[in-house]
């Protein structure tokens, strides 16, 4: 038989890299967990009573671990891999709205208020991650109240950012937005290069970075050639890396 067609190899997690399903090892598992704000400060005993409730999947790149509109049922801890998460517009556009690194929390439940996702998330390379459900949640949150009010907290601060992140892409040049949107990826994803540059080693289209920065892919295009062009950035396919961060800064403003 010939190779499956990428539709027919989407519909089941694959079974490669750290984990297959249900075998994620023990050691990544509780480094992983350790590693989730939300559980800052348990035991190592805590942990391992909270890993026991979880299983391990994996996704190949491409996959949605779920979709917009589906019942919210699960909350996912990032093992390996990276995952971006989308949001449909009003005028049916996708704008991505946050971009997860192991160790990241993500996905709802109804017990946070949300009864279906409201976003997508979509696996950026091959991806592992914990799954919890919803009764595991509410019993995480019962057995320790320290976790519950950092749950608040960080709903809040969500909330918080959404609107602040409404107000940028609402406002400023191209040049700006753009130059804000790899700013933070740096920050939040950058790895070190020789030339002391921030290599963003990340799968990200010219049509990502124009929703992420509220713009167009042809205006991200010309922006990045130019910047390219000027020694500000370097770019090359599915990667890019920010050389001259001190300039991005002053077009950020």
């Amino acid at each position: 038989m010939g190779e499956p067609t990428r539709t027919a190899r989407r519909r089941t997690p694959l079974r490669s890299t750290c984990a297959q399903p249900h075998a994620c090892p023990h050691p990544v598992r509780m480094q992983v967990l350790g590693r989730v704000p939300y559980l800052e400060g348990l035991s190592r005993e805590q942990l391992e009573a909270i890993d026991a409730r979880l299983v391990a999947l994996s996704w190949a790149e491409g996959d949605p671990l779920y979709r917009a509109g589906e019942p919210a049922e699960h909350l996912f801890v990032l093992a390996s891999g990276r995952v971006k998460v989308t949001r449909s517009t009003a005028d049916g556009a996708q704008v991505i709205t946050d971009l997860l690194v192991p160790g990241d929390l993500f996905g709802t439940v109804s017990t946070l208020g949300e009864p279906e996702h409201p976003e997508t998330a979509e696996a950026l390379t091959t991806v592992c991650a914990l799954r919890m459900d919803a009764a595991t949640f509410r019993a995480v949150l019962a057995e320790h109240p320290g976790v519950a009010l950092r749950v608040l907290d960080d709903v809040a601060a969500r909330l918080a950012a959404a609107r602040a992140g409404a107000v940028r892409a609402a406002g400023g040049t191209v040049e700006a937005r753009v130059a804000g949107v790899l700013l933070r990826l740096a920050d939040r994803l950058g790895q070190d290069r020789h030339d002391g540059g921030t290599l963003l080693q990340v799968p990200l289209s010219r049509a990502d970075l124009a929703a992420m920065s509220g713009s167009t892919p042809e205006s991200v295009s010309r922006v990045v050639s130019r910047w390219r062009r000027e020694g500000v950035v370097d770019a090359g396919r599915r990667w890019i890396a920010v050389v001259d961060r001190d300039r991005l800064a002053a077009l950020a403003g």
